[in-house]
């Protein structure tokens, strides 16, 4: 089974030449070269031309893995399908404009024998953008790697950070989708969002769950994962939609950060 694009030529361009050069355009704005890659990363999941600037920050860091092909684990909140427990879906390939990618399988395959809080429901996945949206920079910025997706619905993410732990392996990657605050005035998404980052940069996986991101569930569950590895968060890029758009008087936050 193929998942195809939901939102490609809305939330990014479905041209596969505009896509890339678009894509690159941002990573070449984020930053020099890097002697090393992060063990994750977060990144916000909007549009590009509002969160691509912070997101490509977070990308443009696993830059050194270019090449190796990775198994990359993409974990993203549910916006659309109410569901409960994290799903992987049941397919084998994911599609975006820039080609296909293979999903491991095998991988999928271990984190559903390991615990029912995980599933392979399909639906929630087929409208969604919060996984999707990370993909075309990864396939920009590795090149070839394997993809487990899992979307977050109602679940207890620190089971399933501990889960993680025992699937993840040394040499994969982590990707958590999640955007920060909506809607307010600028200003105070600011305060909100400091707050927020405060507590992620502390690692404290339960803090996580009563601050306003909308990835908060699979972002407690890298917390997790990063407690128990000793992995250490750095936050490399902040802005809001207003950055961007200029509208300063309902804003969303964005974040990107790098776990080593």
């Amino acid at each position: 089974m193929v998942r195809k694009p939901a939102v490609a030529g809305s939330f990014y361009p479905a041209e596969p030449i505009e896509l890339a050069r678009m894509v690159e355009e941002l990573l070449a704005m984020a930053g020099g070269p890097l002697s090393h890659a992060p063990k994750a990363v977060v990144a916000p999941h909007a549009g590009y031309v509002y969160s691509g600037p912070v997101a490509a920050y977070s990308f443009r860091a696993l830059e050194p893995r270019a090449g190796e092909n990775p198994t990359v684990f993409v974990m993203g909140p549910a916006h659309y399908v109410a569901f409960e427990g994290v799903s992987t879906g049941s397919f084998t390939f994911w599609e975006t404009p820039l080609g296909k990618i293979e999903v491991d399988t095998e991988r999928v395959a271990e984190l559903l024998e390991r615990s029912p809080l995980f599933n392979a429901a399909t639906e929630p996945h087929l409208p969604e953008h919060s996984l999707e949206v990370e993909l075309p920079f990864l396939q920009t910025v590795l090149g070839e790697f394997k993809l487990v997706p899992l979307l977050f619905g109602v679940t207890d993410p620190i089971a399933a950070g501990a889960h993680l732990e025992a699937v993840v392996r040394p040499g994969d990657v982590v990707v958590v989708s999640s955007d920060l605050s909506h809607y307010h005035p600028d200003d105070e998404a600011r305060e909100i969002d400091a707050a927020t980052l405060e507590t992620a940069l502390a690692r404290d996986a339960a803090g996580l769950l009563e601050r306003e991101a909308c990835g908060r569930l699979p972002w407690a569950a890298l917390t997790t994962l990063a407690l128990t590895r000793d992995w250490r968060p750095e936050l490399l890029a902040y802005a809001t939609s207003g950055d961007t758009s200029g509208d300063r008087s309902r804003v969303v936050g964005y974040a990107a950060l790098r776990y080593d």
